[in-house]
C-alpha cells in the first residue's frame, strides 16, 4: 500500500498571531476623574467580546462607558468601570489580575488565570460537585418541592442560580452528597433523582407542550452560569411571549426595554440601539444573547445617563448577513428584551445565613412557601461552613409582599438563621450582595470567590 503523506501544522500555529501581537491590557487611572479606564487591544477572534465583559462583570466591576471595535482582524475596547461604591479600581491586586487574565497568559491557557487573594476566576472543575440543570414551568412553592427532593435523598445545595420569566423556571444546582463527594459514577442514583425532579417538573397531563419542555439533565460542561441560564431559556423560547402581558410587572417602565434594529447599507451593518433602566450585569446580558444567537459585534458604545442606560451595537450574523426581514428582528429585538427582563428583580430580598447542612435550602424554601411567598430569583452559596441564601420574593400572586409577613418571616427563622431584608430598587448597578458577609458564586465549571469588606 502507497503511503500517505500529509502537510505538517505546527499545533502551535493557532496560537502564531497571538505570539506576534500579544494581548495589550492596560489601567488607567489618570485620564477621567471619576473611573478607570481599562483598555486592551488583541488579535480578534471570536466570543473575544463576551469574553472580557464577563471577566469584569465577575469582578463585580460598573461598566460606565464602553467603545468597542473589531473590525480588520483587530480587537480594541476601552472600559470605564468602577467598583460597586463608585470608586476607581486602585487596588494593586486587582489590577495585576486583570492583567494578568486578559493579558497573553490569561488568553493562552484557562490556567493561566491565576488567584489573588480570595477569589479565583478560571477554574475549569466542578471538583466534588455534581451539576444539575432544571427546566420546566414555574408555580408557587416549586423551588421547595425540588430542594426537598435533594434532602429527602440526602443531597446537599453547595451552590444554586434560579431564574424565573415568563412563567417559565431554570436552575442550575450544584450538589454532592452527605460524605462531601459527587455521584457522577452512580448511575442508579443518577436515574433515581431524574425521576424524581422530572415528576416534580411535570406538566398538565393534557398539555403535550408542557411534558416535552420539562427536563432534567446532568452535566459536566464548562460554560459560565449565567450564561448557562440564559441558553436554557433561550432554548425553551421564553421569549415568545415576551411582548405580551407575562408577568404582574411587564406593564413597568423599568421592564419594558426600547428595543430598535436599523440597517447601514453602505457598511452592511445592522444596528441593534437598546434603551432601558440600568443595571448590573445589563451589557453581559445583552452580549451574551446576541453572541448565542451567533450574532458578531464588530462595534458597540454603552453608556449610562442617570438611571438609564444606552447601548448601540453594529452587528452581523456568523455567515456575514444583516437582519433584512422584519422577521429576523422581532425575533432579536424579543429575545434581547427577554434576556434584560430575566434578571430584574424589584421588591424585597431576604438574605439568608446559616451554618450549612443537607436540608437547609429545604427547610428555608417551605418556610418561605408556607408565609404565602413566592421566589422570583435566588443565588444559593457555601462558603466553608455557611450556607448564604439570597432570595427575591413576591407573594403568590405576583404583587410586593406585605412586611407584615416579612417581620413574622424574621421572627420565625431568626433564632437560627441571620436574616438580612432588602428593597430592591427600580434600577441598581450594585451586584446583589450583602455587605460584611463573604459570597461565593459559582460558575457552570468555573468558580469566582469573592470576601466583601
Amino acid at each position: 500500500m502507497a503511503k500517505v503523506c500529509w502537510p505538517y501544522f505546527d499545533p502551535e500555529y493557532e496560537n502564531f498571531s497571538n505570539r506576534i501581537n500579544p494581548p495589550r491590557v492596560s489601567m488607567d487611572n489618570d485620564s477621567c476623574p471619576d473611573c478607570t479606564l481599562i483598555k486592551i487591544d488583541s488579535v480578534n477572534k471570536p466570543g473575544i467580546l463576551l469574553e472580557v465583559v464577563q471577566i469584569l462583570t465577575d469582578l463585580d466591576f460598573i461598566i460606565t462607558k464602553a467603545y468597542i471595535s473589531s473590525d480588520g482582524g483587530w480587537f480594541m475596547d476601552v472600559f470605564h468601570v468602577t467598583d460597586q461604591q463608585g470608586k476607581k479600581i486602585t487596588d494593586s491586586k486587582i489590577i495585576d489580575f486583570i492583567e494578568k487574565a486578559l493579558g497573553p497568559k490569561g488568553r493562552q491557557s484557562k490556567e493561566g488565570m491565576q488567584s489573588w487573594e480570595g477569589k479565583r476566576v478560571g477554574v475549569h472543575s466542578i471538583g466534588d460537585h455534581t451539576a444539575i440543570e432544571l427546566i420546566g414551568r414555574d408555580r408557587p412553592g416549586l423551588l421547595s418541592e425540588i430542594s426537598a427532593v435533594l434532602a429527602s435523598l440526602q443531597f446537599n445545595v453547595i451552590a444554586a442560580e434560579v431564574w424565573t420569566h415568563n412563567r417559565r423556571i431554570a436552575c442550575v444546582l450544584y450538589v454532592n452528597d452527605a460524605t462531601n463527594q459527587a455521584m457522577d459514577d452512580d448511575s442508579k442514583r443518577l436515574s433515581i433523582i431524574e425521576e424524581q425532579l422530572n415528576h416534580i417538573l411535570r406538566g398538565c397531563e393534557d398539555d403535550e407542550k408542557e411534558k416535552v419542555a420539562r427536563k432534567t439533565s446532568f452535566s459536566m460542561g464548562f460554560t459560565h452560569m449565567d450564561r448557562r441560564l440564559h441558553q436554557m431559556l433561550f432554548a425553551d423560547r421564553d421569549y415568545e411571549s415576551a411582548a405580551g402581558v407575562t408577568t404582574t410587572n411587564v406593564d413597568c417602565p423599568s421592564f419594558r426595554p426600547n428595543i430598535k434594529i436599523e440597517r447601514i447599507e453602505e457598511k452592511g451593518y445592522s444596528v441593534v440601539s437598546v434603551r432601558c433602566k440600568d443595571r448590573a450585569k445589563l451589557m453581559f446580558d445583552i452580549v451574551c444573547t446576541l453572541t448565542d444567537m451567533e450574532y458578531v459585534v464588530f462595534h458597540a458604545s454603552i453608556s449610562s445617563e442617570g438611571p438609564y442606560a444606552s447601548q448601540e451595537y453594529f452587528i452581523r450574523h456568523v455567515d456575514g448577513c444583516t437582519l433584512d426581514t422584519e422577521g429576523e428582528k422581532e425575533r432579536v429585538i424579543k429575545c434581547i428584551e427577554a434576556a434584560i427582563q430575566r434578571r430584574v428583580s424589584e421588591g424585597v430580598s431576604l438574605e439568608l445565613c446559616a451554618k450549612d447542612r443537607v436540608g437547609l435550602l429545604s427547610e428555608v424554601t417551605r418556610i418561605l412557601r408556607e408565609n404565602g411567598l413566592t421566589v422570583c430569583r435566588a443565588g444559593v452559596s457555601t462558603i466553608g461552613e455557611k450556607g448564604l441564601n439570597v432570595f427575591y420574593v413576591r407573594d403568590a400572586y405576583g404583587n410586593p409582599v406585605d412586611m407584615k409577613i416579612i417581620e413574622a418571616l424574621n421572627k420565625e427563622i431568626g433564632q437560627t438563621v441571620m436574616v438580612n431584608v432588602k428593597k430592591v430598587p427600580a434600577n441598581t448597578k450594585a451586584p446583589e450582595a450583602s455587605r460584611g458577609w463573604s459570597r461565593i458564586s459559582f460558575f457552570f465549571g468555573n468558580l469566582l470567590e469573592r470576601f466583601l469588606t
